[in-house]
């Protein structure tokens, strides 16, 4: 089923455009445009009554040879509805309206006859300002003295509203002045707090800052991390020092008990005794590590070979104290 309102046209295949005829038009043709009437008219052949807004369907033209400030004119011609008589109007630009031509004439228009007979006093009084200063000098003074009596019949009703009002504005007025110096000194009260806070100093005694919550988490972050590395340290050097304990005892005891032995040969074993002036400490077996010799008291210290052969008793005697030692110990 086709559409009511074709939109779209077929064009066949062996279409050409360039075939078709152009139309020569003339310039000034008429349009059949839609329209209402812009007035309210009588038709002078029937003397019908045309209302303003009644539409029309009409022929529009441009005017030759008539413009207004390159604004072109256009004329339309409608029929009457009653005789159909033709009825001919155009524009006006200059005055925003409409001039009826033929036809018809233009209804009374009470407005449009004040509007313009005020415009016309106007102009007649500023012509007659001009060409005569006398003149200009009563205007002013009439207006003048015209603004005065206007100034105090408004102090007048000022009066008689502020008897009848019970509101106090003066009162208002004061109040709100008051309102706003509280609130510019409290306002710049807080602003010297918090300077004085950031920058200063509150009787004689260090403000200090205030520390935000990241930076608070920060520090203590840092506490932690620090304790946990001593703890960690502390833990790894007593370990450390167990093991060396644990080790050097156990190098005492295996001397110890091959003490006999290394007695026997003691001109050839590279071991000797640390001696002590004190009588009260008891001497310990040393043992060499290459070029040191660890001596084991209640306090440890570091002897050389060199020294320790220089300071070192006899054979004999070191015999004697070890033999003294396990006599004690059976």
């Amino acid at each position: 089923m086709s559409e009511r309102k074709v939109l779209n046209k077929y064009y066949p295949p062996d279409f050409d455009p360039s075939k078709i005829p152009r139309l020569r038009l003339p310039r000034d043709r008429q349009y059949t445009v839609r329209l209402m009437a812009p007035c309210n008219m009588r038709c002078t052949t029937c003397g019908e009554y045309i209302y303003k807004g009644k539409k029309f369907n009409a022929r529009k033209e441009t005017v030759q040879n008539e413009e207004y400030l390159g604004i072109k004119i256009f004329r339309f011609y409608i029929k009457c509805p009653r005789c159909l008589a033709e009825i001919t109007f155009k524009t006006d630009p200059e005055n925003a309206d409409y001039i009826v031509e033929h036809g018809a004439t233009r209804n009374f228009q009470a407005l449009k006859l004040a509007e313009e007979a005020a415009a016309k006093e106007a102009k007649e009084l500023e012509e007659e300002e001009k060409n005569n200063p006398m003149k200009l000098l009563e205007n002013r003074t009439q207006a003048s003295k015209q603004e005065m009596e206007l100034m105090e019949t408004l102090e007048e009703l000022k009066d008689l509203n502020q008897r009848h009002a019970k509101v106090d504005l003066e009162n208002l007025l004061v109040d709100k002045q008051q309102q706003l110096i509280d609130e510019i000194k409290r306002q710049e009260d807080e602003d010297e707090a918090v300077i004085r806070s950031i920058f200063g100093k509150s009787e004689g005694k260090t403000v200090k800052r205030i520390i935000e919550e990241d930076e608070e988490e920060e520090i203590s972050n840092n506490t932690v991390k620090k304790s946990t590395e001593a703890i960690s340290k502390k833990t790894r050097l007593t370990g450390a020092s167990i093991g060396i304990l644990s080790t050097k005892s156990k190098e005492l005891v295996k001397l110890k008990t091959n003490v006999a032995p290394s007695l026997n040969t003691s001109s050839n074993d590279n071991s000797k005794i640390s001696p002590h002036s004190n009588s009260n400490s008891k001497p310990v077996v040393s043992k060499k590590l290459d070029n040191l010799v660890i001596v084991k008291k209640k306090t440890e210290s570091v002897v050389t070979i060199d020294e320790k052969e220089k300071n070192a008793p006899s054979a004999l005697s070191l015999l004697g104290t070890y033999s003294d030692s396990d006599a004690d110990s059976s």
